[in-house]
């Protein structure tokens, strides 16, 4: 497989691997020396204002939990809290399954190996931070909707048999949650400590995911026979919506735990103005990297319009909305 060969100032992906690799030494941290959980500040109170969700928070900014008394608004916030990590903890660990289904044949001297071996090291700390906050929270949530928690038995396999699908699946779990975290972090709003710390750590390493996965993309898809490229051009909106929501929406029984009326969530996700804004922003790092590497085209376009998550793609990494 060929791929185009990098301009002049441009890093080649092995230099780009070797990169965030060095960076993964450089900087990384541990689920239980790297937060204080026995710190009296971090400790979980399901009456503390610090759980208000800001409106940075998509529910946060919606008039019917600004409409709730401040014990409520912070008993919601803990729930939607406690759920996201524990969708969270359920994403990363089919993220590390499939990644090492991937890495099981590659060849010897491959630096995939080493970056990938890095990156699944960093999600264990993850997964044990999400689900070490879960169970401080005492909140019984239960993640991700019954059919994703069923259906992820079965995707890790697509590491290694599609393995442009699976990664494709990397980048639709982590961009929603990495930009509506960045949003609260940039937002300045008080927020618990205890969050807020595990935001800034899992934020800082998933840069490194996700500029990885770009990467991986970058460096495959160019590549591909045009019936290869074709079939991802039109699969990879849908897998960006698909699990954009599992990774986005509480389902129906987790609002109903809330106590959040299903009216308010079709609103929030993604029936009101701010909703459709907010969904169409979550893709703009993605639709660059189709336009990029050649899956915008007639027909892709026309899925990305009809699932609502079509727009103006980032110029850069990250862009603010």
């Amino acid at each position: 497989m060929t791929t185009t060969p990098p301009t002049a100032g441009q890093q080649t992906y092995e230099e780009i691997l070797r990169t965030l690799s060095e960076g993964s030494v450089r900087v990384h941290f541990d689920a239980f020396t790297d937060i204080a959980w026995d710190d009296p500040d971090f400790a979980v109170d399901p009456k503390d204002p610090r759980w208000v969700l800001p409106e940075a928070d998509p529910l946060g900014g919606h008039p019917w939990y600004r409409a709730q008394t401040p014990e409520r608004q912070a008993e919601i916030g803990l729930w939607r809290y406690a759920n996201i990590a524990k969708v969270g903890m359920q994403f990363e660990n089919v993220l590390m399954r499939g990644a090492l289904d991937y890495l099981f044949s590659l060849r010897n001297q491959d630096p995939e190996f080493r970056y990938l071996t890095h990156e699944i090291t960093e999600e264990t700390h993850h997964t044990q931070m999400f689900q070490e906050f879960v169970n401080r929270t005492g909140v019984d949530v239960h993640g991700g909707r019954r059919s994703f928690r069923v259906v992820s038995r079965l995707l890790p396999l697509a590491g290694s048999v599609l393995p442009e699908a699976f990664f494709t699946g990397v980048l639709a779990g982590e961009e929603p949650i990495d930009h509506l975290q960045k949003a609260i972090l940039r937002s300045g709003a008080e927020g618990h400590p205890l969050l807020r710390r595990i935001m800034q750590i899992h934020v800082a390493e998933e840069a490194r995911h996700i500029s990885f996965a770009h990467e991986f993309l970058r460096d495959k898809v160019p590549g591909f026979g045009r019936l290869r490229r074709g079939a991802l051009s039109v699969t990879f909106p849908v897998i960006m919506r698909v699990l954009g929501d599992v990774m986005v929406i509480p389902d129906r029984r987790t609002a109903e735990k809330m106590g959040v009326p299903q009216h308010v969530i079709k609103d929030v996700f993604w029936r009101s103005e701010d909703g459709r804004k907010l969904l169409r922003d979550l893709y703009a790092d993605v639709r660059m990297l189709a336009e990029d590497i050649g899956l915008m085209n007639k027909a892709s376009r026309r899925v990305w319009r009809m699932l609502r998550i079509d727009g103006r793609p980032s110029r850069y990494r990250s862009q603010p909305a």
